[in-house]
């Protein structure tokens, strides 16, 4: 079967916080008649950018479109997860024109698109770009990430340590197996923090194009129809686990908090960011009720960055639990971080 017959998939990857959600919800509102799968592949037990997704009513990908993966990174769980997946959607009548496939934070793209190697994925399918998003304000600022003040503190001052840092390695990878980079937070930084973040991103392939963008928007003529069966061209991407036959997150942590409804948003906001400060964790995201408020709050953190706003009311169908997922390097003080989470 060649590629023409096949659905063509991107796959959005990048760093905690990045800016992949806001992206792909663009995308998404901007397809130009096109029809669109996404599949979204957490990492945790709430699907906070599943739900964030489904609940924008786009046209161009109903909410039947959108699949969810909650058990471990997509590589890892091929035939459980990621194949049942690409046959529901396959399977739909009209037929997808494009899938979109948003992985976790931490996800390793390279595994991903291999699998796009199995028999039974390949004759249907084929990986159209890799397209990794960059936090531009972080890089600016000489970080993977704008959480990771104290990690960077600790490499500076210990010689010893390894240079590779687990972190590290996990957006080296996203950048070198990337055919397209989206410099995210582009109206966070001047021309100085530009070429600064752009400096960070020397490693990518040659002839890989480096995109600025604010709150996600970028031009969708950019990003679909890239046409380059990566599958195909996988032994190019040269990463740091290609050795590897199997890679597990052993370097980090996830787990859910449940809190009670709050009654001042900010107040939650500020226990957030001082869990951030505190104890080292890198990413909170959930939702939360609000005392004698109709409508739900999403809570999303990048370190002691932190967002939160109205997204719909509660429906009669919800769980209107307040639920926030923590993660963060192995290591994480569970209890601690719940006590300040919780006031």
């Amino acid at each position: 079967m060649t590629s023409l017959s096949r659905v063509p998939c991107t796959v959005v990857t990048g760093f905690l916080g990045a800016g992949k959600t806001t992206l792909i919800r663009n995308l998404l509102e901007n397809a130009s008649g096109k029809r669109l799968a996404l599949i979204v592949n957490e990492f945790g037990d709430v699907g906070v950018d599943g739900e964030i997704l489904r609940s924008c009513g786009i046209e161009s990908c109903p909410e039947e479109n959108i699949v969810e993966l909650a058990n471990g990174c997509i590589c890892c769980t091929v035939a459980d997860d990621f194949v049942p997946a690409l046959d529901q959607i396959l399977s739909r009548t009209p037929k997808v024109d494009h899938i979109i496939i948003e992985t976790s934070g931490l996800a390793l793209p390279k595994p991903l698109v291999q699998a796009f190697q199995w028999p039974t994925v390949k004759g249907r399918v084929t990986v159209d770009g890799v397209v990794a998003v960059v936090d531009g304000a972080a890089l600016a600022d000489g970080k993977v990430a704008s959480d990771m003040d104290a990690l960077a503190e600790q490499r500076a001052a210990d010689e010893t340590l390894d240079h590779d840092d687990p972190v590290e390695e996990v957006f080296d990878d996203q950048v070198a197996c990337a055919d397209l980079i989206i410099l995210s937070k582009s109206d966070l930084i001047d021309a100085d923090g530009a070429a600064r973040a752009n400096a960070a991103l020397d490693h990518a392939r040659a002839g890989v194009r480096v995109v600025p963008s604010a709150n996600g928007k970028v031009d969708p003529a950019l990003l679909l129809g890239l046409g380059l069966a990566v599958e195909d061209d996988i032994e190019n991407r040269k990463t740091h686990h290609d050795d590897e036959l199997d890679h597990e997150h052993d370097d980090f942590d996830s787990f859910v908090v449940e809190i009670p409804a709050v009654a001042n948003p900010d107040d939650l906001a500020k226990r957030v960011a001082d869990a951030a400060e505190k104890e080292q964790v890198l990413r909170v995201k959930g939702f939360v009720e609000v005392s004698a408020k109709p409508m739900r709050l999403l809570v999303q953190a990048v370190g002691p960055r932190v967002n939160h706003y109205y997204d719909r009311a509660w429906t009669a169908g919800d769980d209107r639990r307040s639920r926030l997922v923590v993660i963060g390097l192995k290591g994480l003080d569970q209890q601690a971080i719940e006590k300040i989470l919780v006031g």
